[in-house]
């Protein structure tokens, strides 16, 4: 949160303030990977915290949801998926945006992700390194819950459940791009075959920020801190480049409202099989 605000103060200051710097050498010539589909079976599936080590009190209690056999892209979405989106005229047609969402797009003028900037006929991106040209090959980041459901529905596809999420990412090395390798920016997936489901941007799931069945907030000060916003917020996925490695899991619960667009947000598509 802190390098997340840190970002949005220096994205606002003209002089564009440099947190670190950082060349983001090796991402000139990665070209963008394909989008393949892995198939995820339906039936009974058991979700939410194992009661084994750390978890916050949201992640529980353990129980079972019934799925629907369903797909899941191999990637995030990248900068030359959403870039191609805008070219489409995405933030122009209303056919694509939930009511609330078009809303927002027109009511904040909305063109683009949050930190992009146009440059001719480019675009340049805020970093936590300064501004830089954007690089298709890396994950879309900074979007809100309703452009990642524009793009979804433009795309032919929709956002997953936080319950296909976990279930995915249940078994999955807790690897990828986080805070520890000090680069604060998404990093583009290279190569075929099924990038890692943690790092690099939170993913929208198109599940709202619920209690679990079972679930009794805690008791006193602590029953505040995440049972309170459990109203008007959607579930993120999967941690970000600026989350530790030993902070997440594949049970965390990350929520924010569907208009956010300050954190390291980005999109992971869904499909029905």
């Amino acid at each position: 949160l802190i390098l997340t605000d840190i970002k949005h103060a220096f994205a606002q200051n003209p002089l564009r303030p440099i947190y670190r710097p950082s060349e983001f050498s090796t991402d000139i010539d990665v070209p963008v990977s394909s989008m393949e589909w892995r198939e995820y079976p339906g039936g009974l599936h058991s979700i939410g915290s194992e009661g084994s080590g750390f978890a916050f009190d949201n992640e529980g209690p353990r129980h079972r949801v019934y799925l629907r056999d369903f797909l899941l892209a191999s990637r995030l979405v990248a900068v030359g998926d959403y870039r191609q989106f805008i070219e489409e005229g995405g933030y122009a047609r209303p056919e694509l945006w939930l009511s609330d969402g078009w809303n927002m797009v027109q009511g904040n003028r909305w063109e683009a992700p949050l930190y992009w900037e146009r440059d001719g006929d480019d675009w340049l991106s805020a970093t936590l390194s300064g501004s830089r040209r954007l690089n298709d090959a890396e994950p879309v980041c900074h979007v809100s819950y309703y452009e990642a459901d524009a793009f979804a529905r433009w795309a032919g596809a929709r956002l997953p459940t936080e319950a296909e999420w976990e279930v995915a990412a249940s078994g999955q090395p807790i690897s990828g791009n986080f805070l520890e390798s000090e680069r604060f920016h998404p990093k583009p997936a290279s190569g075929t075959g099924f990038a890692p489901i943690f790092g690099d941007v939170w993913a929208w799931t198109q599940s709202p920020y619920t209690p679990y069945p079972g679930y009794r907030p805690l008791g006193g000060s602590l029953g505040e801190y995440n049972a309170k916003f459990m109203c008007n917020q959607l579930i993120l996925r999967g941690g970000s480049c600026a989350t530790p490695e030993s902070h997440i899991r594949a049970s965390y619960r990350n929520f924010f409202p569907p208009e956010a667009r300050w954190q390291f947000t980005g999109i992971r598509l869904a499909k029905e099989s």
